[in-house]
């Protein structure tokens, strides 16, 4: 197959590497010339320290090129950006396939946005616990694709699959969607825990009632089944994202934490924390759905008004005793 892949950061790129060898011919957009140019002359990438891409991989800084080379197309954009990159690529090409997670300031996921600019693209969306780095070194990965046409996502689901990168598929499009939001901003929590000094027994309470709001907000919002949460999109990234030293946003709450400005740990970073601009387009669409997100709204405070962390681990701890949930209750997301 032929795949255009629009992102060339560190995960456009590490999945531009495996659809290579995987036997596919790809073609890689960069925002930036010197990033294009690294990748077609020393078939490196800045993004990904020490990683040989392969010499087959080709990397472009032109839209209309990218377009032109595959009626596949793959987004691996900060979602920030997914809206104004899309419209302007014509003809809407026929199948795509998301790589990025988060929320836009408009309150929309990117299938929302995808079928919004292209109705009639088939949409699917890749999501799951995948640090680039690990899947650019070929150790062993579990994803799941998400797709309404199971048959399109089974072209891309052999595709993708080799040795070291294995895929399952669901039809739960916004219950993945969702958890890989989700899960950037509850990310930043369990930094902020790591960065007041890496309790472990919080962390594990912190992810675990993280997967509460999760779950409450997802079938709010149209999610399809609880067990999405429970899957590789929901509590798998949700572990990997809350524990690796790989995770941006796990980084961009210790540094906070740790007393830095917002600012300046954005300033410092090569690639963009999701989890900062997607959690108050997050807590606007849930006070529309009337569903409670505690540890959310600590994040915001803490990232935005400058709250002090401890006074946000204080309060947690300190609401109103009740019920644990368990699956069966989910459908009342307001309740729990």
């Amino acid at each position: 197959m032929k795949f255009s892949i629009l992102g060339a950061g560190s995960w456009g790129t590490a999945f531009a590497k495996l659809l290579v060898e995987n036997g596919h011919d790809v073609l890689l957009w960069a925002r930036r010339k010197e990033v294009a140019q690294k990748i077609n002359e020393e078939h490196r990438s800045e993004y990904l320290e020490g990683i040989e891409l392969p010499i087959e991989l080709r990397a472009t800084t032109d839209l209309k090129e990218l377009r032109r080379f595959s009626d596949v197309l793959l987004i691996a954009v900060p979602v920030k950006h997914v809206r104004e990159i899309l419209q302007r690529l014509w003809p809407a090409p026929k199948m795509v396939l998301n790589l990025s997670k988060g929320i836009d300031e408009d309150l929309k996921t990117i299938s929302q946005i995808v079928h919004e600019v292209w109705p009639e693209a088939s949409y699917a969306v890749l999501s799951g616990p995948c640090h680039a780095i690990e899947v650019a070194k070929r150790l062993p990965t579990a994803v799941v694709i998400a797709s309404k046409d199971l048959e399109k996502a089974k072209t891309l689901q052999k595709a993708v699959s080799n040795s070291y990168f294995r895929s399952y598929l669901s039809h739960d499009v916004l219950g993945v969607e969702i958890s890989g939001a989700i899960k950037n901003v509850i990310a930043i929590a369990a930094g902020v825990v790591d960065g007041l000094g890496g309790w472990h027994n919080a962390k594990a309470s912190l992810i675990t009632r993280g997967l509460h709001e999760m779950a409450r907000f997802g079938l709010a919002f149209g999610a399809e089944s609880p067990l999405t949460f429970m899957g590789l999109a929901g509590v798998g990234d949700l572990i990997v994202t809350c524990n690796s030293p790989y995770s941006r946003n796990r980084y961009v709450g210790e540094m906070i934490a740790k007393g830095a400005e917002l600012s300046q740990v954005l300033g410092h970073m090569k690639m963009v924390a999701e989890g900062v601009h997607t959690v108050g387009p997050l807590l606007k669409l849930a006070r529309d759905l009337d569903v409670e997100m505690p540890i959310c709204e600590q994040v915001y405070e803490i990232l935005f008004n400058k709250k002090d962390p401890a006074l946000s681990v204080k309060q947690l701890m300190e609401r109103p005793l009740k019920l644990e949930s368990c699956l069966t209750t989910f459908g009342s997301p307001s309740s729990l």
